[in-house]
């Protein structure tokens, strides 16, 4: 009685573990939505806000460190063309520390960061409690290259996760093109 009782049990919790581990777009808001300024972490380890939160329109790359270097010719390529450049857009880099497997601390992390940073002049902060995913209700971010934009007036107007397609890229340019 009790094995056939443990194995329903078992059977139970692994079709809610199986259906939780799929990619939660349930929890994902649809956009445009507004968010909020959130309290994160500079690369020496002091609490920041969102810089330019409200005054320009916020190109954020949400990174998960697992996948540095998801859509890395897309980026070099919007770098060179400045196609997403412009006097109303701020860009900045967000490091998603929640969600990496790496075994190094939060502060190596960091420090690995403050030295790119400091060559290139970058300006990247870190979320090490998935705040930013949470708070705005971004879904699942884990293994995924984020890249976002975030009106003046605070909305999310544009999001897209994971590798790009050529169609996706298009759209993004598209997009960036009515905020720059």
């Amino acid at each position: 009685m009790y094995r056939y009782f443990t194995l329903t049990l078992i059977s139970i919790l692994y079709a809610i573990s199986s259906s939780a581990a799929k990619p939660a777009k349930d929890n994902m808001a649809p956009l445009p939505h507004k968010v909020e300024d959130i309290t994160l972490i500079d690369l020496n380890n002091q609490k920041c806000q969102m810089p330019n939160f409200g005054k320009k329109n916020l190109l954020i790359f949400y990174v998960d460190p697992d996948v540095p270097k998801q859509n890395n010719d897309f980026i070099m390529d919007m770098e060179m063309n400045r196609r997403a450049a412009g006097e109303n857009i701020y860009g900045f880099g967000i490091i998603n520390l929640k969600d990496s497997w790496y075994p190094l601390p939060d502060n190596l992390i960091r420090k690995i960061a403050r030295k790119r940073t400091e060559k290139n002049g970058a300006t990247i902060i870190s979320d090490p409690s998935n705040l930013v995913s949470q708070m705005w209700q971004l879904g699942d971010c884990n293994n995924k290259f984020v890249l976002m934009l975030v009106s003046k007036e605070g909305e999310l107007v544009y999001m897209m996760k994971g590798e790009f397609t050529e169609e996706e890229k298009s759209g993004f340019y598209e997009i960036i093109d009515k905020y720059r």
